[in-house]
């Protein structure tokens, strides 16, 4: 992923760090018993994200979250207009999510309409008790009426800008850049 020539960093590898640290113990807060919750994340760049917020609680607390991946690949409502077939990837998911709280974890929201097709690929696996989603950036700009329960940044874009998250586990480094014209680094 090559970043454009006008991309400003707005997080940066601590940054990052700091923001999942964050979420891991949010989501502690809101469900002590930790052995109900399983942290899903989303191919490509919430797997890691998801496997990341397991370690911080495993380090904290000293339990293990189970946690799985899952692609939404054939549940996007865009197979249409990109005229591609979707590079699919398993899903792992750990065990049943059957009165489970599922928190799905993925790098960017933005329109909404990853996370409806997520929301459509989990429940084909069981019918959890509630669905909360972390995201690391949430830049704006819904389409759809979903919101973020555990959010690491909060970042105003316009439409127009290109939001890259890059992951060391995917990309071979942490960094959030923002590019696009009207970018003047938050409006």
């Amino acid at each position: 992923m090559t970043a454009p020539a006008d991309a400003a960093v707005v997080m940066n590898a601590g940054a990052i760090r700091r923001a999942l640290a964050r979420i891991a113990h949010e989501v502690v807060e809101r469900h002590p018993d930790t052995g109900r919750v399983i942290l899903v994340g989303l191919r490509t760049r919430g797997a890691p994200m998801a496997a990341r917020l397991a370690a911080a609680i495993e380090e904290f607390e000293g339990v293990i979250v189970e946690r799985g991946a899952i692609d939404i690949g054939l549940h996007r409502d865009d197979l249409s207009l990109r005229g591609v077939r979707p590079a699919l990837q398993p899903s792992d998911l750990p065990s049943s999510l059957d009165d489970r709280v599922v928190v799905l974890v993925d790098d960017v929201l933005f329109t909404g309409r990853s996370i409806r097709a997520a929301i459509d690929a989990l429940l084909g696996y069981g019918r959890p008790s509630a669905i909360e989603l972390a995201v690391l950036v949430d830049r704006g700009h819904r389409e759809l009426p979903i919101r973020a329960d555990y959010v690491g940044k909060n970042l105003p874009t316009r439409r127009g800008d290109d939001v890259q998250v890059r992951l060391e586990e995917v990309d071979g480094r942490d960094e959030v850049l923002v590019a696009g014209g009207a970018w003047e680094g938050g409006r």
